[in-house]
């Protein structure tokens, strides 16, 4: 079972969406059409099959709208479902609910999307011992969610931020004017905790960059013999981890070289939001 966000974390994100769908006035349609004080039934219920993540921020945008809700989450985060499958059931004012719909889709889909690919990409390697990491191109304001979103398809996160570790990237290394030269400025600078990763895009760099001694070596875009060769030639020193060019259809192959972890930058930047739908209950 996935460990759910704090809610001091959804709840930030789930108000300003709410707060950009309000706008000026609220809902005018529900305050039109819906009698003050009219309650109502419904279910959130997908309409394909997949993996849950953010039915947290189903929960929060309703009890924003309505905090005399009553809400009731059938799955965790990180559950399959199937087509048809109820993740929630909610009985609440009826202008409110409307008001909340919308917000809470969005949230569920997005985030239930990412999840989803990122289940399908564990699975297509399976059997071997390369993780599936996410990367930082996430939506901006989101990046909690989806990463956490990624956590429940069976991916792990890469760095979430600027601040948490260091990646040294070709720029960095052009600036520095070496791979070597820029992971022993990078060990100088912070402390003993603090993770150092440096991207190399030849075995040229790689040698220079296993002398200098890194916590986890990036090989970008390298073809399927350079990744063994990498993989040969690191014998297990330090951690590599294989970045671009990764698809489905490719990444079956990359993790048969022996590569320690594959980043996807389309677990976020690229997943579908998945189909769930919003069915009104009798009674």
């Amino acid at each position: 079972m996935i460990r759910s966000l704090p809610d001091i974390l959804v709840e930030p994100v789930v108000r300003m969406a709410l707060a950009e769908d309000l706008g000026r006035a609220g809902d005018v349609t529900a305050q039109a059409c819906i009698p003050e004080g009219a309650r109502m039934r419904a279910v959130f219920a997908a309409r394909k099959a997949g993996t849950l993540a953010g039915i947290d921020c189903v929960r929060l945008a309703v009890l924003a709208m309505d905090p005399g809700a009553s809400i009731e989450l059938k799955r965790r985060d990180g559950a399959a479902f199937e087509a048809g499958a109820v993740l929630a059931e909610v009985e609440a004012d009826a202008r409110a609910f409307l008001a909340a719909e919308r917000t809470a889709l969005n949230l569920l889909g997005r985030l239930c999307g990412i999840a989803t690919l990122t289940r399908t990409y564990v699975e297509a390697v399976g059997g071997t011992k390369a993780r599936i990491a996410d990367t930082r191109k996430t939506t901006p304001g989101l990046r909690a969610l989806e990463k956490h979103a990624v956590l429940c398809g069976g991916g792990v996160n890469h760095r979430f931020g600027l601040d948490d570790a260091i990646l040294i990237k070709d720029n960095h290394v052009a600036v520095c004017g070496g791979v070597g030269e820029a992971v022993r400025r990078a060990r100088a600078a912070v402390g003993h905790l603090m993770k150092v990763e440096v991207e190399v895009d030849g075995l040229d760099q790689l040698d220079e960059a296993l002398a200098a001694g890194p916590d986890v070596i990036m090989l970008d875009n390298f073809t399927l013999p350079m990744l063994r060769e990498a993989v040969t030639r690191t014998a297990g020193r330090t951690s590599l981890e294989a970045s671009g060019g990764v698809s489905l259809q490719t990444v079956r192959a990359i993790a048969e070289t022996g590569v320690d972890v594959i980043s996807v930058g389309a677990l976020t930047h690229s997943a579908p939001a998945l189909d769930v739908g919003l069915d009104v209950a009798p009674g």
